[in-house]
């Protein structure tokens, strides 16, 4: 009887656990050093995936084998019809590191092109070797290559999955749907700064301009308001015609850290707004008004709809008040207004208006705007 055939550890873990693996920065770096306990003298590794992502066309995860840290280069630029970037060819940000290394020898035609080459947007994983490789190392090497590729191809899909739901749900959104969450519950309890933004004069603005140029003017509104959101570590919930939800969580922080933020992410969408028009003003468009309000306070996040179609949506009188105080932004003249919760929770200098009833909310709202406009 012959004896059962044994394969090297690594060979085995790629068939036994690999495809387990959450991120690609995990695989790069487990794959790394069971290939070092096999005794290969690896310096560095790395590993190349095209992303379905709307701006990142590539993702480069870049091992150490000293020090066992992982970091992330990405490759921006439009997916060509091969599905490359278009631009400089992302697989050599991870050659070019690896020589960096200083250890002399960059091994990419030994781990070879998993399933496809570059420029059909396979997975491309190199090394650099402190010495040239014996022929068991190469060899070694060689099939290492050979069974990554259904792990890699399943942590690929997995990673274009999420790329995906997060492009058209957003991060929160996302993470509910990988999680299985896909019936009508009740979801979760959010306390947050709210933020709601919304686009004046739009229907206007729809007949007076080409469909291709209303389209354009939407996405630069909203590339302003969600910029400024999530360089102040908001979250952009909703896009709702021309308008937009956005939250600031609380967590564990204080609450005047989130107030504070969101303050700042609001001038910042004025100063990318303010810079917009003059841009528009030079092409002879018109100029975008828009109108802000914010509000602190509890909101409902989860899924509604109908058995077989639903859709993630934010209710609560939170998200009731912050629409409502947005549209007195026009009436008292203002392009910004903030809830007395708001208010009375921030660091921020802030100008009081009054209290003013708001339709459908049962008391009057003290409201607030910034200082100066």
């Amino acid at each position: 009887m012959m004896p059962p055939m044994r394969l090297p550890p690594v060979l085995a873990w790629f068939i036994d656990e690999a495809s387990a693996v959450r991120g690609a920065d995990h695989f790069l770096a487990t794959l790394g050093a069971k290939l070092i306990a096999e005794g290969l003298p690896l310096a560095g590794g790395a590993l190349t995936l095209t992303a379905a992502h709307p701006i990142i066309a590539r993702r480069t995860w870049l091992w150490r084998a000293d020090s066992g840290a992982v970091i992330e280069a990405l490759g921006f630029g439009s997916m060509g019809s091969a599905g490359s970037a278009n631009g400089p060819e992302q697989s050599k940000v991870g050659r070019d590191w690896l020589a960096g290394l200083g250890t002399g020898l960059v091994q990419e035609d030994v781990a070879g092109r998993l399933a496809n080459s570059p420029a059909s947007g396979g997975p491309v994983l190199a090394w650099a070797v402190s010495r040239r490789l014996t022929e068991p190392e190469a060899e070694l090497l060689q099939q290492a290559a050979r069974f990554a590729a259904a792990p890699l191809a399943e942590l690929r899909s997995r990673a274009t999955l999420a790329a995906l739901l997060e492009a058209y749900l957003g991060r929160r959104s996302a993470a509910q749907v990988l999680a299985g969450r896909s019936r009508r519950e009740t979801g979760e309890t959010i306390r947050a700064v709210l933020l709601f933004g919304d686009l004046r004069g739009f229907t206007e603005l729809s007949e007076s301009l080409a469909p291709e140029a209303v389209v354009a003017a939407l996405d630069a509104w909203f590339d302003r308001i969600a910029g400024a959101v999530h360089a102040f570590g908001g979250e952009v919930l909703k896009f709702i015609g021309d308008g937009v939800l956005a939250i600031f969580p609380i967590g564990e922080r204080p609450p005047s850290v989130a107030c504070d933020a969101a303050l700042s992410a609001v001038r910042a969408a004025q100063a990318g707004m303010a810079h917009l028009d003059q841009a528009r003003r030079r092409q002879g468009l018109p100029s975008l008004h828009f109108g802000l309000a914010l509000h602190l306070g509890d909101m409902l996040w989860g899924n509604v709809g109908t058995a077989d179609r639903l859709d993630f949506t934010a209710i609560g009188p939170a998200v009731n008040l912050v629409s409502r105080l947005e549209g007195l932004c026009r009436p008292l003249g203002r392009t910004v207004l903030v809830s007395g919760a708001v208010a009375a929770e921030t660091t921020t200098t802030l100008v009081p208006l009054g209290e003013h009833p708001l339709r459908g909310i049962a008391a009057p709202c003290a409201v607030f705007a910034l200082h100066p406009e």
